[in-house]
């Protein structure tokens, strides 16, 4: 069985950990990702009107838990934080913040428990939109704060040729499937985290599985047989 981890370098350790053992794992960086610069961040959101009055807060991704302590410093007594991921509720957990609500799945699906704002959306350039549509089509002020940015990278030829052997593939993010896509055979799985990952993978792709956790190695064993 060959596994192909696509995450950017240096953060497949635990996806790594989930592997059935014999199988032969390879690493393929899909994307990487740019920081913006803490002070540019915290000083855009001084600079908003809501500062200080945020009656919700929701982390939309792992990655941007380096900014949430300045995110938490504009919320109003009593606020409440919500994430959508597990890996992003486990990234609040390590730095001490509890998360009172966790979509794990789609950010959207926080939408019917923000029933007042301002809202502070907190994530990547290309976080997906829905969520802050609704809020603004029900007339609920929300702020987007961008604190990284994921650009696609150039393939050699050895990591397409890994893509387009593999028997399985691990594919976190919609920006990752569009660097993967034309070298994926149809006979391939594709593993997804959950839902919002795999309703664009699935445009283009039949075989999907959803969830990562430690239960992935068990269905990946049940897979090969």
């Amino acid at each position: 069985m060959h596994i192909v981890l696509t995450r950017e370098a240096g953060m497949n350790q635990e996806q790594r950990s989930w592997m059935p053992e014999g199988a032969l794992v390879t690493e393929v960086p899909l994307t990487v990702s740019s920081y913006v610069a803490l002070v540019d961040v915290e000083a855009e959101l001084a600079d908003q009107i809501s500062y200080g009055q945020y009656e919700a807060l929701v982390v939309t991704s792992a990655r941007a838990q380096n900014y949430v302590d300045i995110a938490l410093r504009a919320l109003a007594k009593d606020a409440a934080v919500y994430s959508v991921g597990v890996a992003t509720t486990h990234a609040l957990h390590n730095q001490g913040v509890t998360t009172h609500v966790e979509s794990r799945s789609r950010a959207r699906d926080l939408a019917p428990l923000l029933e007042k704002g301002p809202v502070l959306l907190l994530g990547a350039r290309e976080m997906r939109d829905e969520l802050y549509r609704d809020l603004v089509r029900r007339s609920i002020e929300v702020t987007r704060l961008v604190c990284y940015e994921t650009r696609p990278l150039q393939l050699q030829s050895r990591q397409v040729d890994d893509l387009r052997e593999a028997d399985i593939v691990l594919i976190g993010a919609p920006s990752a499937w569009s660097v993967a896509r034309p070298h994926i055979e149809p006979g391939t799985w594709v593993v997804v985290p959950g839902p919002t990952t795999g309703d664009v993978v699935r445009v283009t792709h039949e075989r999907v599985i959803e969830g990562w956790d430690e239960t992935l190695r068990q269905r990946l064993v049940r897979l090969s047989r």
